[in-house]
């Protein structure tokens, strides 16, 4: 018996439903794995330069995250968009939401990157009390927000491809990226015989050249290899950069409060302690790889209820959203017992020492035993902003942590003392939350009426 048809029996999904969650879902995933990943690749580097360099890209790369949150939108926009057009059959057209994507990202990545790098040397200091870890975060920061452009338009090609449902050859460019990534971060980190190298400046620098390397060859590749899918090839129409506009502003106002919520939680961390605030900087960094699974199988949603709903068959898309949600839930399962398992030995991948170790054990078992209840909230989310419920999600979301979880944290940890302990527990169960939440929605079904 095949691994699909074992799933199938187990989860109660027909092996070729099955075959096409996983044909978008796994490809998607391990391309995503690519901001996740930079951080790690960063934090796994720069671990062994003390505790101040690690704070300090953890502040940088928050903060780089908020930069790139704010053009996020564009890859759900882009996906819904070239997925229902190919529901409806009018394949003709595939090239419009491209090509609207590709301008608003250049539109807006120019001049959030110059007026970012400008801002810089006074923004950053905001987010820590250390002046040590400040004079690195900097300019770290600076480096990757110089390369906003090319992640805008990644995302841009990503929505792309996971709307054609071929996401192949992105998830190749996004592996061959993160080798360049790692050579060049190595290199520019610690230097090569004589020059001792940059620190953990370099590895910003490292990034964002990788970062527009990867943009360069998805250009090559989109406009070679699926040349003659894209139709001809036209300035965007009007109507079209509007209807994007409308489906991408929500998802990147909410992904940039999303990432800006993250700093402020970075910086309440920081609050208990320098200590905890760079372990910390490990555990959400692991936490956003850890959810890659969910996100990217969300993504998949995206497109089979998209694909679904332009076909005129509601029915279907909502049974796609529940099918989705059982296949990530297993996932998130089986990914969340090492978590629980052996906490001490994953956290020595990234320190070697033994009281930073000692501070995330508990927390990151924690994730493990909530993981696995937070999935419904992020495949239901990325379904429905397939729906066209892109402001719906925002409203949600943002409540639930800027109103909720955020001040019950900074209460929790700083002011009643429970710690690093207290915020993780608190964060599972607000996730949770957003779970049920979520599923009711989606049980509803008036996301079937919206139009995108």
């Amino acid at each position: 018996m095949s691994v699909e048809h074992w799933l199938g029996k187990l989860l109660r999904i027909e092996p070729q439903r099955l075959t096409r969650i996983f044909g978008i879902g796994l490809p998607i995933i391990g391309a995503m794995l690519s901001q996740s990943l930079i951080n790690l690749i960063d934090a796994a580097m720069v671990g062994r330069l003390g505790d101040a360099a690690l704070a300090a890209i953890g502040i940088g790369g928050y903060a780089s995250f908020m930069m790139v949150s704010i053009v996020m939108g564009l890859a759900a926009a882009v996906q819904a968009l070239v997925a229902r057009r190919i529901g409806a059959g009018k394949t003709a057209t595939l090239h419009e939401p491209l090509m609207a994507g590709l301008l608003s990202a250049i539109l807006l990545a120019v001049p959030l990157s110059l007026l970012f790098i400008f801002l810089a040397p006074s923004l950053i200091p905001t987010l820590t009390n250390n002046s040590d870890v400040a004079a690195i975060a900097t300019p770290y920061f600076q480096w990757r927000t110089a390369a906003l452009i090319a992640v805008a338009m990644n995302f841009v090609y990503r929505g792309f491809w996971s709307g054609i449902g071929e996401t192949r050859f992105y998830l190749q460019v996004l592996l061959l990226m993160h080798v360049v990534n790692i050579s060049l971060s190595y290199l520019l980190v610690f230097g090569i015989g004589d020059w001792q190298g940059l620190g953990a400046v370099g590895s910003g620098i490292g990034t964002a050249m990788a970062l527009v390397f990867g943009s360069a060859l998805l250009s090559w590749l989109t406009f070679t290899h699926k040349r003659q899918r894209l139709g001809q090839i036209k300035f965007p129409t009007r109507a079209t950069l509007l209807q994007l506009i409308r489906l991408a502003w929500p998802n990147s106002a909410q992904q940039t409060l999303f990432a800006l919520g993250i700093s402020i939680l970075f910086w309440i961390i920081g609050q208990i302690g320098t200590r905890e605030q760079a372990i910390g900087h490990i555990l959400i960094s692991l936490q956003l790889i850890l959810i890659l699974p969910a996100v990217g199988m969300g993504i998949a949603a995206t497109s089979l209820v998209s694909h679904a709903l332009g076909a005129g068959h509601p029915q279907d898309a909502h049974r796609w959203g529940w099918d989705v949600v059982r296949v990530a839930t297993l996932t998130l399962a089986l990914l969340g017992l090492p978590l629980c398992l052996f906490p001490e030995w994953i956290l020595g991948i990234f320190t070697t020492e033994t009281k930073l170790i000692q501070a995330g054990i508990l927390p990151l078992q924690i994730t493990g035993i909530f993981i696995a209840l937070e999935v419904t909230a992020m495949v239901l989310t990325q379904a429905l902003l397939g729906a066209g419920a892109s402001r719906q999600i925002m409203k949600i979301n943002l409540t639930m942590q800027w109103c909720v979880f955020l001040p019950l944290a900074y209460f929790v940890g700083p002011v009643l003392g429970f710690g690093l302990v207290g915020v993780w527990i608190l964060q599972g169960v607000q996730r949770t939350g957003l779970s049920l939440i979520y599923s009711l929605i989606w049980q509803r079904r008036q996301w079937v009426h919206l139009s995108v």
